[in-house]
């Protein structure tokens, strides 16, 4: 617990201390490329007071001269910082609630980030979508859970739709990868961070361009037994 709680207070007091003179620079010079850069310096540091270290697999399989769609399994608090401090700038799309942490919220929004509401209609679902279609189509790369949500067991679970629509329907590559050994640092429901190792694999890239949404089935397929083959058998799903 003690060192949750310094991990807690290092990221808090990193956000509080840089993150204002940073969103107004960022509002001053229309451009939020600093901001972004030390956000990701602020997950380095986390991983690293944390005692997370990150063994990366075929790290040159990340792509970095188009506009793509990282797709990972979730098991733990410490996926995100874990993957996003291995890409290029990426957007993603984001639970509405981290949208309201004063500071982190702003920063989210003037990035282009996007929330996300869970319980949200269809036409709402249908906005966000088409709101991370033309950001791809405009060149910017996302990273996603397909997931949804943390994985109780470690276990892959059954992915949502809408990253996949927004993939097919922006003609954008996914690129898939597995976190291995994730829930052993932080399980899902518990504060306690136990420090070690996570394995991240990066797969070759699922093409869409030319897929139509009746592919999605297919599609979704692809990607999940790409990120099998980067698990172990207890992360591995169970046959239904």
């Amino acid at each position: 617990m003690l060192r949750t709680f310094l991990v807690c207070l290092a990221a808090v007091l990193y956000m509080f201390v840089l993150g204002p003179p940073l969103l107004l620079y960022s509002v001053i010079i229309h451009n939020t490329d600093t901001l972004y850069k030390i956000g990701i310096a602020g997950g380095r540091m986390v991983l690293w007071l944390a005692g997370v270290k990150v063994d990366v697999r075929n790290r040159e399989k990340i792509a970095a001269d188009r506009a793509v769609v990282f797709m990972s399994n979730h098991q733990s608090n410490a996926d995100a910082p874990a993957v996003f401090v291995q890409l290029p700038p990426v957007l993603t799309l984001g639970k509405k609630e981290f949208f309201r942490v004063p500071i982190l919220g702003t920063a989210m929004r003037l990035r282009g980030f996007i929330p996300v509401e869970r319980k949200r209609i269809r036409r709402q679902a249908m906005e966000q979508v088409e709101a991370a279609v033309r950001a791809l189509r405009a060149g910017h790369s996302f990273a996603v859970f397909p997931e949804g949500t943390r994985s109780a067991d470690g276990r892959l679970q059954r992915f949502k739709k809408g990253v996949f629509v927004m993939a097919i329907e922006a003609g954008a590559p996914i690129v898939p990868i597995s976190l291995s050994g994730a829930t052993r640092i932080m399980r899902k429901g518990s504060p306690v961070i136990h420090p070690g190792t996570l394995r991240l694999t990066v797969h070759d890239p699922v093409p869409t361009e030319g897929r139509t949404l009746d592919d999605m089935t297919s599609v979704m397929d692809e990607v999940r037994q790409a990120m099998c083959r980067g698990l172990t058998a207890e992360e591995l799903p169970i046959a239904d």
